[in-house]
């Protein structure tokens, strides 16, 4: 098994904080969201991959760095390929055509989900669906009593189901997947002038390859400041019971509301901090009330009242009541 992971995307939603670094390294209760998403999926495997190929812009060294970890303490090897141009999910994909053989997942990057599964490698090709109250907004699936796939229908503008592709999906043959991905570049075959994944899917159905879906019990999107917001607030419910304090953290006179993530070497100091926050690495939190909140590393805050906010890396605060969204290297008093 192989994991093919697209996340070449600037992320313009999620500005300021993918002006220093792509949004899946975005931390949410103390780990990037690309490493939540490969820690969830590699759960359903009876083994580990034997390779995670991150597909990435230009991001730099140190992006790639930190990727190449991510995999290399999970015990997988990792690689980095390249899309140079945004041309699409296919073209995503495509841009890791080395990785494109036997079995694979395939997982964009901003989509984390709660779900308790083992895949099926029998069956030709897996998609991964959510119930969404709004389908229009979606690319969505109808399907048989099976949960055979019979349609693909992108952003419905009347009801045909509510099936929303989440964007993890299962090939038992990459190679085959390789193939029609190719011929839709080699024939220039694009909408709105990208090349589209749910072209590849609908030749290979119409070649009788059979996809199923697979429901999930949460899907958890990181694709704005609220949404990423209130996915720490679940992620950090989903792991209240586990250590979330690290023993190195310095915590005084100051009472944390669980669940809470708190980083290495960070300091909270007359402080009520939680529920829901996660603060990062070496930050120091002084005088403040801070709820439902990411506060990334090596910042400091002081004198704060913050609810719903984002705020990240080597930022120094001092303020008043807000609801913030501060990327990296801000000074605000």
């Amino acid at each position: 098994m192989k994991i093919i992971i697209p996340m070449a995307g600037i992320g313009k939603r999620m500005r300021p904080h993918t002006l220093t670094i792509p949004k899946p390294l975005i931390p949410v209760a103390g780990k990037p969201i690309v490493q939540h998403l490969v820690e969830s999926l590699i759960k359903s495997f009876d083994t580990l991959p034997e390779e995670i190929a991150f597909v990435t812009g230009n991001f730099g060294e140190e992006t790639e760095k930190k990727l190449l970890e991510i995999s290399h303490n999970l015990g997988i090897k990792g690689t980095i390929c390249y899309q140079h141009q945004a041309l699409g999910t296919a073209h995503a994909i495509l841009c890791a055509k080395e990785s494109l053989d036997s079995n694979v997942i395939v997982a964009f990057a901003d989509t984390l989900f709660k779900a308790n599964f083992k895949i099926d490698t029998q069956k030709d090709g897996i998609i991964w669906t959510s119930k969404v109250e709004d389908p229009s907004s979606f690319g969505v699936v109808t399907s048989d009593g099976n949960h055979k796939i019979t349609r693909f229908v992108e952003k419905p503008a009347e009801f045909v189901s509510n099936d929303a592709i989440i964007g993890i999906y299962y090939f038992k043959d990459g190679a085959n997947l390789r193939s029609e991905l190719q011929f839709l570049v080699d024939n220039c075959q694009m909408k709105s002038g990208e090349f589209q994944l749910t072209d590849a899917l609908e030749n290979m159905m119409n070649k009788n390859i059979g996809f199923f879906t697979q429901q999930v019990e949460e899907w958890l999107d990181c694709g704005n400041k609220d949404a990423t917001v209130h996915t720490n607030q679940r992620v950090l419910e989903l792991l209240k019971d586990t250590e979330l304090i690290s023993a190195r953290a310095v915590i005084k006179n100051s009472i944390v509301k669980p669940p809470c993530y708190i980083g290495d070497n960070a300091v909270i100091e007359d402080a009520v901090i939680g529920p829901h926050v996660s603060v990062g690495k070496n930050t120091h939190i002084h005088n403040s009330i801070i709820t439902n909140s990411i506060i990334q590393d090596d910042s400091l805050i002081n004198d704060a009242n913050l609810d719903n906010s984002m705020i990240g890396s080597h930022v120094e605060y001092k303020g008043k009541f807000f609801e913030l969204s501060i990327g990296d290297y801000t000074t605000l008093c």
